[in-house]
């Protein structure tokens, strides 16, 4: 199928010379220039909502600890993020707020945005990538990720920065291209391992356009030394794999909502997109060198979410956020499309009447703006209070009001109804943690340890009055707790406290109990 579909892909319109005018070309800039902008814009809006979630609440803990005290934690757990928290590290050492912790994540999609439109420039043309960069910037999948403290927004920067590397290697040929492409793939895979999936999408890139050996030499060793360097994290990650034992091995259910998440969560726009992909992937644009747009794009939104969910049902490690990088390769096929069907529609073709070419491209801009303005309940949606998980801020503001230095606290279940804690240590100031044995750093763990249910039963002998953290999980009916610890503290409330206060949020409970 891929050899018949490489046949019919029309010939470079551009001679070998003239093939990297576009870098110089007013069009292009714009084509890179407006989408990063709309991005920051859309990146930036709500980019200040209070609190955090779980996963935003470890990355803001980590950010607090030494860089031996990280690598002493990665050893064990969440190597996968090692690199990604070292960073982090230094980005919250001015000011460890929750702006900052994000910022990192607008310039990564702002960036990957820009990337787009210089690919769809490169492959096609400017406008093709200025369509292409807008609608990846006002996918609210990409929104909601571009205002999260994760690694997946830079993620998706790096593989996009390595794909556009690879175009210019295949393009130019010679040798100095390559260690730019290794080194983005290097510098991305030990931010997320998930990221070596591109090398799938790349390779079936070069099949697709039937590259000469030499060129398949210089990729084949540019793998492997991208794979010697991720060996460490590969061989350890794979050690810690209990992490995601949680996961699910994904079903039609995880393919239809990848489908929304990358064409649009509405069935409108989602609809319409695919129609423009299906365009794009049926008629192709002329090529401009060596690789078409449709041979780049193609494999990068199928192959690496085939690899993945193909391996999930054996081992589950599917996670739609792990995909994020192949988003854009979704919304470059749909530009393609547009620009297939645009062609079709008979007009003056002449070099001196350049208004209808520049109409048409603010025309393709405003059908885009009109599709986010249909988007825009989900946009707002993701910066409310309820698109996460938890908020972990309010738990934390409600420790602050209430807690007092030196009061006794328990935490039920642990590590879970530490979280807050962890990630606002300074809501929850100078507490008689009673069940503390040492604290995260200390253990090299991602929470504060516990002591052993005896010590715990000698230490509550002495409390008359302890506040309980309690996760909303351990609220729910059936739930019982599993560490001898855990037990240790439910027994002992039930046995030998009363119930005096009760204040309630989405992310927890705080309860006073007191001895009668």
């Amino acid at each position: 199928m891929a050899v018949a579909l490489v046949r019919n892909d029309p010939a470079p319109a551009t001679p070998p010379r003239q093939r990297n005018r576009p870098h110089g070309d007013p069009g292009t800039a714009v084509a890179v220039a407006v989408p990063a902008a709309v991005m920051a814009a859309v990146g930036t809006w709500g980019l200040d909502r209070d609190g955090v979630w779980g996963d935003e609440g470890v990355t803001l803990q980590m950010a607090h600890r030494t860089l031996p005290e990280i690598a002493r934690l990665v050893s064990h757990i969440d190597a996968v993020h090692g690199l990604y928290y070292a960073l982090m590290h230094f980005v919250l050492a001015p000011y460890p707020g929750e702006v900052l912790l994000r910022l990192p994540s607008v310039l990564g999609a702002t960036l990957t945005a820009g990337l787009v439109g210089l690919l769809g420039s490169r492959l096609a043309r400017p406008r093709v990538g200025l369509w292409a960069g807008l609608l990846y910037a006002v996918t609210p999948f990409v929104g909601r990720y571009a205002q999260e403290g994760r690694s997946y927004a830079l993620v998706a920067a790096g593989v996009l920065a390595a794909t556009v590397a690879l175009t210019r290697a295949v393009h130019e040929g010679g040798r100095r291209r390559w260690p730019a492409y290794a080194l983005l793939l290097v510098g991305t895979g030990w931010l997320h391992e998930m990221s070596v999936l591109a090398l799938a999408a790349h390779a079936c890139t070069l099949c697709w356009a039937r590259v000469p050996w030499a060129v398949w030499r210089a990729w084949l060793a540019t793998v492997a030394c991208v794979t010697i360097s991720l060996l460490p994290l590969l061989f350890v990650s794979h050690g810690q794999s209990a992490q995601v034992a949680w996961l699910d091995v994904p079903g039609r259910e995880q393919v239809r909502g990848l489908a929304y998440s990358f064409a649009g969560p509405t069935e409108a726009v989602c609809a319409v997109v695919l129609a423009f992909v299906a365009v794009g992937v049926c008629a192709s644009l002329p090529r401009r060198g060596r690789l078409s747009l449709r041979g780049v794009a193609l494999p990068l939104a199928v192959v690496p979410p085939a690899v993945l969910l193909g391996i999930s049902q054996y081992q589950p490690l599917y996670y739609d956020r792990y995909l994020l990088f192949c988003l854009a390769g979704v919304p470059l096929l749909a530009a393609a499309g547009a620009e297939r069907i645009v062609r079709l529609v008979p007009g003056p073709r002449s070099p001196r009447r350049p208004a209808p070419g520049l109409l048409l491209a603010a025309g393709g801009a405003v059908v885009v703006g009109v599709s986010f303005l249909a988007q825009l309940p989900v946009h707002e949606h993701d910066r409310g209070p309820s698109a996460r998980s938890d908020d972990l801020r309010g738990l934390a503001v409600l420790a602050a009001r209430e807690l007092r230095p030196g009061d006794a606290v328990l935490f039920v279940p642990s590590p879970g109804a530490r979280r807050a804690a962890a990630a606002y240590p300074a809501d929850f100031p100078h507490l008689h943690d009673v069940a503390l044995a040492r604290t995260g750093p200390e253990a090299g763990e991602l929470y504060d340890a516990e002591t052993r249910a005896a010590t715990l039963t000698h230490r509550l002998r002495t409390v008359g009055r302890v506040w309980v953290v309690i996760d909303p999980r351990a609220l729910k009916p059936g739930w019982t707790p599993t560490s001898p610890t855990d037990r240790t503290k439910v027994d002992a409330l039930r046995r030998d406290f009363e119930l005096r206060e009760e204040h309630t949020t989405r992310s927890g409970t705080l309860r006073l109990y007191v001895r009668p």
